[in-house]
């Protein structure tokens, strides 16, 4: 199983972690190394009842943060507007140096 992160716009601010299988994560984060993804765009390239069905299965596996061991890709809601601001590869590593601190630099550049 892999864990995804959701960041969304709720005002209660959870961020949840859910699990996905191996196809349900490729479903969404389908390019090699891709770690983000845009719930729009996913819906987009696999249409709205594909993604739909996807997400159900997804709901039904929360996991807690404590009992997280890695997060493997993160799910933005609510964040078309701001989708300028992320790597065109969507993977995290590939974040601009403006956009990170030194270790990140250091870390990313080391797996890439």
């Amino acid at each position: 199983m892999k864990n995804i992160q959701i960041i969304d716009g709720a005002e209660n601010a959870t961020f949840s972690v859910f699990q996905a299988s191996e196809e349900e994560f490729l479903e969404i984060f389908p390019e090699p190394g891709q770690d983000m993804e845009v719930i729009e765009d996913f819906s987009d390239r696999v249409t709205d009842e594909k993604a739909a069905s996807v997400l159900h299965a997804i709901w039904n596996r929360p996991i807690l943060k404590r009992d997280v061991a890695g997060i493997h890709g993160t799910l933005f809601f609510d964040y078309a507007g701001r989708r300028q601001y992320l790597p065109d590869t969507k993977r995290e590593i590939d974040w601009a140096a403006s956009c990170i601190n030194e270790a990140q630099r250091l870390l990313f550049a080391s797996r890439k």
